[in-house]
């Protein structure tokens, strides 16, 4: 328990106050990672650059967004600004600042967060083309309600209550709450799965082998590569955060609870420290190994400082830095104070040097970030072009790695790290990058060498951990049984071009597939149709078992796919891809809590020969399915062009009237494996049935509607644009008794 404090006695205008933590400052702040916009900033090691521990939460503003589009939210509400995100910020920093100075303390109110490297295009006009594909914001801010600094130096820790905040007693409640709480000391097990990269390593090689021809034929004097590792992953963000840094303690430790997203930064290197009108920045270039015993680790620490390779990568990039430094400082006041400087961690050694200067009257903090933004270490020289370069090359966006994690003020001051080391956890993945500067005499397997030295820290900390709870899914594809990452079909194909192809859907309990026969009758009939050639002859149960039995699932109810691909000319000698896939099914949530299914009639009429079979031309149902969502809605029913009934966006439709079963009738509409099972089945039952076109209205009157498809069996429909059917639930429940 820490030691209870005063709260009530309040210094310096009733917002700061010294306070006793009476645990260690990690134990502190793992009270808060919990909770949405926490961000915490620890310094490990022993650098000069490491003294003090930084805790922001309960923001009472949030800065966050993508491109051109910003959104700052108070407890006011959302301001939406289309505008560039550097002229966004200049405009908060000016609404809140605080005139007076505070020399004693690095940060008192302001904003905690990152830049996204992908900002680079809101400075420069720059080609994008490498793939967007994670979508994290670009820039993500918070501005704390509570700011705790503790200091390492002096071991005095200072809590700080914004005065910019609104609502300053019920901040000081809720931190009070939990600061005086009984700390649990269990921490979360972590796991993750298999990392796999956005290049091969000869892929690699090839992009570094790229950017010395582009140096030789004089585009550039030096880029900077990296590569992705990206990887399943669960578990405890914060418990992360704390092994890697009791593991490798480095100056510039960051989590950030983004809600969604979570960011664990563990950067060496410092982009930019501004004290008033002082600013400073500390690039780092060269990194070897440590070594495994006292005479290795010389050896390699000597190599690195007598290298004129990194001497010379180094020497560049703080010529870099300097111009970019010019833009903004006085005349006269730029300088390496130390050049060359050798700096150890547990994994690696780096050379450091540190670079300062005198900020120019008439510049602010925008402008000094918009001047050195991204940061040359981790871009090359000259800048412009290797950022185009990097474009090109890396296959993925890079979004936080080589952006800033840090503090921007209110009171004039400013540090950030270099994104580097730097993980996101989204989505239950795992992701991060490594990379490294490339001149001239490069060796491409020592620059490859180097990324994967870098990334050590990380992956080791899953090396000691128990075996991944998240297995490696598996699947068949012509023939072959594999990761279903090792997969792939021809982008050039008529089925990835065209939707050119067909699939089955079918409910696998317990390695059991129900109604194969007709599930594989349904498939030969589509493949005659469309591909004009005899189906295959494959034993369908057999394959279907291999792949559920790779996954785990034998004891499980499955959804397995047969799909069917069309390829192009010359595409191969079968000219089609076969997959089968398979996953665990569970019943949808809406059937547990409302014993149904909403309908939402859509808007989009439906008339196409395609219907009549499971085509992968799907995107029509499935935007369908998302309209209902957005509606509130399980289903959308789908109408065909005269306003009749024709089917659900996943499902057929049966309709009850007493002893009769009424089938909607559609020109081209798809003849359902489980509602011909039902079909018989009712027959059985003493149902008579007709087939006839049907009006949405005309449901209100029947006794019940019945969706039916072969993972869900047989369901009712409960309402229809928010208003009440009568249900079936009882036929269902004794149709899927007798069916499933």
């Amino acid at each position: 328990m820490p030691a209870k404090k005063d709260f009530e006695k309040k210094t310096e205008n009733n917002y700061r106050q010294k306070i006793v933590l009476g645990e260690p400052f990690m134990d502190f702040v793992s009270r808060f990672a919990h909770l949405a916009g926490t961000v915490v900033f620890m310094s490990g090691g022993d650098h000069d650059c490491a003294r003090y521990h930084i805790l922001g939460i309960l923001p009472w503003l949030t800065v966050s967004g993508y491109n051109q589009n910003l959104y700052l939210t108070t407890s006011e509400g959302t301001i939406h600004y289309n505008s560039n995100p550097f002229d966004v910020l200049r405009l908060i920093l000016n609404k809140y600042k605080m005139n007076d100075a505070y020399n004693d303390i690095p940060f008192m109110s302001g904003l905690m967060g990152y830049l996204s490297y992908d900002l680079k295009d809101s400075l420069e006009k720059l080609p994008r083309t490498s793939l967007n594909d994670i979508q994290m914001p670009d820039v993500l801010f918070y501005a704390p309600s509570i700011t705790v600094v503790h200091d390492r130096l002096t071991d005095e820790t200072d809590l700080i209550i914004s005065p910019q905040n609104k609502d300053k007693d019920k901040a000081l409640h809720t931190f009070r709450q939990i600061f005086e709480g009984r700390l649990s000391k269990k921490r979360n097990e972590m796991h993750a799965g298999n990392f796999t990269s956005c290049f091969s390593k000869d892929s690699y090689i090839e992009a570094v082998n790229k950017i010395k021809e582009y140096i030789k034929a004089g585009d550039v004097y030096q880029v900077n590569l990296s590569q992705r590792f990206i990887a399943d992953f669960s578990g405890d963000a914060f418990a992360l955060f704390a092994t890697l840094y009791e593991n490798n303690p480095a100056a510039f430790f960051s989590y950030i609870n983004g809600d969604t997203l979570q960011i664990i930064s563990t950067s060496p290197e410092r982009f930019i420290l501004q004290q008033g009108t002082k600013i400073e920045t500390r690039p780092i270039k060269g990194t070897r190994p440590r070594g495994a015993t006292p005479s290795e680790d010389e050896k390699l620490k000597s190599d690195l400082l007598e290298s004129s390779k990194d001497d010379a990568e180094l020497s560049m990039i703080v010529d870099l830095l300097r111009n970019d430094f010019g833009k903004v400082c006085k005349a006269g006041s730029v300088e390496v104070v130390e050049h060359k400087r050798i700096e150890a961690y547990r994994n690696v050694y780096h050379l450091v040097s540190v670079v300062e200067g005198i900020l120019k009257d008439d510049k602010d903090q925008v402008d000094l970030i918009k001047a050195i933004f991204p940061g040359g270490s981790i871009t090359g020289c000259p800048k412009i072009r290797a950022m185009e370069i990097i474009d090109e090359l890396e296959p993925c966006r890079r979004h936080i790695y080589t952006g800033s994690i840090g503090y921007i003020s209110f009171h004039n001051t400013m540090d950030f790290s270099i994104a580097i080391r730097t993980i996101s956890l989204l989505n239950n993945k795992i992701v991060y990058s490594v990379g490294g500067g490339i001149v001239l005499d490069s060796n491409p397997e020592d620059e490859y060498d180097e990324t994967l030295h870098k990334g050590r820290t990380i992956m080791d900390t899953f090396e000691t951990t128990k075996e991944a709870a998240i297995e490696k899914s598996f699947i068949w594809h012509n023939g072959i049984l594999k990761p279903d990452d090792n997969s792939c079909v021809c982008a050039c194909s008529e089925g990835f071009m065209y939707g050119y192809g067909f699939f089955e859907t079918i409910r696998v309990n317990k390695g059991n597939p129900a109604f194969l026969n007709e599930h594989i009758r349904r498939f030969n009939n589509a493949w005659e149709y469309f591909f004009k050639d005899t189906p295959p002859d494959l034993t369908w149960e057999d394959i279907i078992k291999q792949v559920i039995a790779a996954n785990g699932l034998l004891n499980e109810t499955v959804s397995a796919k047969i799909i069917a691909a069309k390829g192009g000319e010359n595409y191969s000698m079968a000219n089609y891809d076969l997959l089968v896939i398979a996953k665990a099914y569970s019943k949808r949530p809406q059937l547990k809590s409302n014993k149904g299914l909403n309908l939402a009639l859509y808007t989009e009429p439906r008339q196409t020969p395609l219907a009549s079979y499971k085509t992968l031309n799907y995107l029509y149902y499935l935007l369908a399915g998302q309209w209902a969502k957005e509606k509130g809605a399980d289903e959308a029913l789908i109408i065909n062009p005269d306003g009749s009934i024709s089917e659900t966006n996943t499902a057929n439709i049966l309709i009850v009237y007493g002893n009769k079963i009424i089938r909607p009738v559609s020109t081209h509409v798809l003849c359902g494996i489980m509602e011909t099972a039902v079909k018989k089945l009712l027959l059985k039952w003493g149902y008579q049935f007709e087939d006839k076109k049907f009006l949405p209205d005309d449901l209100f009157a029947a006794d019940g509607v019945i969706l039916t498809n072969s993972l869900m069996g047989a369901v009712p429909a409960i309402g229809l644009d928010g208003k009440k059917l009568n249900s079936s639930f009882d036929l269902c429940e004794k149709i899927n008794n007798e069916l499933l």
